[in-house]
C-alpha cells in the first residue's frame, strides 16, 4: 500500500480522499490555488504545497506544477478526484512515465471512454445495448441530417468528447436540426478543443440510472448497484439515489450483468460507473462510462457499505478486489441532494462568504463538505458546496429523513439551493417515483 499520495484536487472531494487515508495510515498531500490556502482539505492533509493562482487552468489543472509538487513530496501516487484532470489521458500517462500511479483507470481506458463515438462502437462489437444512431462522428451538417432521417425524430446531437451536458441538443425536427448542430458544434470546440459530434435516437421521458463498478488488475469485475440520477437541469445531476424507484431486482441484475460486460470489452481497471438510459418500456441502452469516481458515490457507500475511495487505493496499489459478487447486498434506500451555492429563482452562481453555518446531523444523514462559518465562496469553481445524503430503511424514510436535514441545513450570507431541493422532495410525482429527465420543465418545479 502506498505510504503516501497527492490529491490533485480540493474541496469536499478533497476532504473524502484525506479521510480514507487516515483511515488507511496513508499520508496525504494537498495542493491549493493561492486564495484556497484557508481551506479544510488544506488544513487536515499531512502536507500542502501551493501549485498557481486562483484560475483552476493555472493550479488545478497544471500538470507540470502538480507533477513537480508530487516530486518534491515525495508521493508515490496521484487521486485526482473528478472534474479538473481526472478524465485526463494525458495526465494519466504523463504520471506513469514519471513514475507515479494514477488513481485510476489505464490512459487507454480513459482515452476510449471519453471519446463517445468510439465507446459505442466497442460496445456494438461487445454486444452491448446501444441507440440507433451514427457509426461514430459525423463528417458533415448533411451526413448527420441524412442519420437523422433514418432513424426518425427526435434525435440528440453529442460532442463525442462531451459530458456534463456540454456540447448536447435535443431535436425534434429537421427545422431545428441546423441550428442545433451548429451550436451543438461550437459549444464542444469551445468546451473540450474537439467539434466532433455524433447523432442517436432520443428516447422521450427517459430515466437515467447509472451502474457502479469495481474492477481490479487481474480482470475480476463487480458491480454494486444502481443510482439513479433522473432528476437533472440542464443534463446536470439534481438529485441521486440508490437504489433505483425504477428498477426491480431482475432488472438489477441484468443492468449489473451488463455494466461488467461493458467494463470487460475495454479491459476496464479501477472504479467506473456505466451509464444507462431506460425507457418506459424498461428496455434500456448504453450511454457513456464515466472513468472517475462520481459526485453521487457516497449513496452507493451507504447502501452497500463499501468504502469505494479506499478500493480505489488498493486497486491502484495492485492489490486484488476485496469483494466478490456474491457479497454485494443493498440494504435500505439512500439519497443526495446537491447543494450548490446558486440563487435557487434563476440557477445564477451566489459566490460570497457565508456567515452562519448549521449542518445537519441525527440519524442516518451524511453531509459530505468543505465549506464552514466564514468560508468564502469562490467565483472560481465549480458552485456545489455540498452533498447531504441520508439513508433509511426504505425510500419513505431516506426521503423524509432528507426534508428533516434540508430543514436543519442553515447556510447564510450566500443564496443556495436548499429550498429548491425541499420542492422537489414534497412533489407527489417524486415521492411516487414517477419522474423522468424533464420531470422539471414538465412540472414547472421551479416557478
Amino acid at each position: 500500500m502506498f505510504k503516501k499520495i497527492l490529491i490533485a484536487n480540493r474541496g469536499e472531494i478533497a476532504l473524502r480522499i484525506i479521510r480514507a487515508c487516515k483511515e488507511m495510515g496513508i499520508k496525504t498531500v494537498a495542493i491549493h490555488s493561492d486564495i484556497d490556502e484557508n481551506s479544510l482539505h488544506v488544513r487536515f492533509a499531512d502536507e500542502s504545497i501551493c501549485v498557481g493562482p486562483a484560475e483552476s487552468s493555472s493550479s488545478y489543472m497544471n500538470i507540470p506544477a502538480i507533477l513537480s509538487a508530487a516530486e518534491i513530496t515525495d508521493s508515490e501516487a496521484i487521486h485526482p478526484g473528478y472534474g479538473f484532470l481526472s478524465e485526463n489521458a494525458n495526465f494519466a500517462e504523463v504520471c506513469t512515465t514519471s513514475g507515479i500511479t494514477f488513481i485510476g483507470p489505464t490512459p487507454e481506458n480513459i482515452r476510449l471512454a471519453g471519446d463517445k463515438a468510439k465507446a459505442k462502437q466497442t460496445m456494438l462489437k461487445a454486444g452491448i445495448p446501444i441507440l440507433p444512431g451514427s457509426d461514430g462522428a459525423v463528417t458533415s451538417e448533411n451526413q448527420a441530417i441524412k442519420i437523422a432521417r433514418k432513424i426518425r425524430y427526435p434525435v440528440i446531437i453529442k460532442a463525442s468528447a462531451g459530458g456534463g451536458g456540454r456540447g448536447l441538443r435535443v431535436v425534434t425536427d429537421e427545422a431545428e436540426f441546423s441550428n442545433a448542430f451548429i451550436t451543438a458544434q461550437r459549444e464542444a470546440i469551445a468546451t473540450f478543443g474537439d467539434g466532433e459530434l455524433y447523432i442517436e435516437k432520443y428516447i422521450p421521458e427517459p430515466k437515467h440510472v447509472e451502474v457502479q463498478i469495481l474492477a481490479d488488475s487481474r480482470g475480476y469485475v463487480i458491480y454494486l448497484g444502481e443510482r439513479d440520477c433522473t432528476i437533472q437541469r440542464r443534463h446536470q445531476k439534481l438529485i441521486e439515489e440508490s437504489p433505483s424507484p425504477a428498477v426491480d431486482d431482475k432488472l438489477r441484475r441484468k443492468l449489473g450483468e451488463m455494466a461488467v460486460k461493458v467494463a470487460r470489452a475495454i479491459r476496464y481497471r479501477n472504479t467506473g460507473t456505466v451509464e444507462f438510459i431506460l425507457d418506459r418500456n424498461g428496455d434500456f441502452y448504453f450511454m457513456e462510462m464515466n472513468t472517475r469516481i462520481q459526485v453521487e458515490h457516497p449513496v452507493t457507500e451507504m447502501v452497500t457499505g463499501i468504502d469505494l475511495v479506499k478500493e480505489q487505493l488498493k486497486i491502484a496499489s495492485g492489490l486484488p478486489l476485496s469483494y466478490r459478487q456474491s457479497d454485494i447486498r443493498i440494504h435500505g434506500h439512500s439519497i443526495e441532494c446537491r447543494i450548490n451555492a446558486e440563487d435557487p429563482e434563476n440557477f445564477m452562481p451566489s459566490p460570497g462568504t457565508i456567515t452562519s453555518y448549521n449542518a445537519p446531523g441525527g440519524p442516518g444523514v451524511r453531509v459530505d463538505t468543505a465549506v464552514y462559518q466564514n468560508y468564502t465562496v469562490s467565483p472560481h469553481y465549480d458552485s456545489m458546496i455540498a452533498k447531504l445524503i441520508t439513508h433509511g430503511n426504505n425510500r419513505d424514510e431516506a426521503l423524509n429523513r432528507m426534508l428533516r436535514a434540508l430543514d436543519e441545513y442553515i447556510i447564510e450570507g450566500i443564496k443556495t439551493t436548499i429550498p429548491f431541493h425541499k420542492k422537489i422532495l414534497l412533489y407527489p410525482d417524486f415521492r411516487r417515483g414517477d419522474f423522468s429527465t424533464n420531470f422539471l420543465e414538465r412540472f414547472n418545479i421551479k416557478e
